[in-house]
């Protein structure tokens, strides 16, 4: 009789201890995923960290369009199908008198980004 106590204490000891939790369901987005709004954004403020006024800005057509001296800017913000957001930088015009001014754009809208 002892022993039949003492195998249903020790049975019961381990399946204590055998306890399986469920996952909790959860959807999970992309680490840092843009959102078209964050991205306008990002777009409108790095034109002014670069000193490029903004002459348009169309929400509607994603489209922001600056000047800076001789050179135009334009930001094209899009959103895609995947859920994902595209976004375009251009230059226009005497692009010589300041060939770096497309890479910096690109690094303030990155920085605003948080890349």
């Amino acid at each position: 009789m002892s022993r039949r106590i003492t195998a249903s204490w020790c049975a019961a000891a381990l399946a204590a201890g055998c306890v399986a939790y469920p996952v909790p369901p959860a959807v999970y987005g992309a680490p840092g995923a843009a959102s078209f709004e964050r991205s306008w954004a990002a777009v409108q403020q790095a034109f002014v960290d670069q000193g490029i006024g903004i002459t348009t800005a169309d929400r509607a057509s994603g489209l922001i369009a600056g000047q800076r001296g001789g050179i135009q800017v334009l930001g094209t913000v899009r959103a895609q199908a995947d859920g994902s957001v595209r976004v375009q930088f251009d230059t226009r015009g005497n692009t010589a008198s300041d060939p770096q001014l497309i890479e910096r754009v690109n690094r303030s809208y990155d920085a605003r980004m948080g890349r």
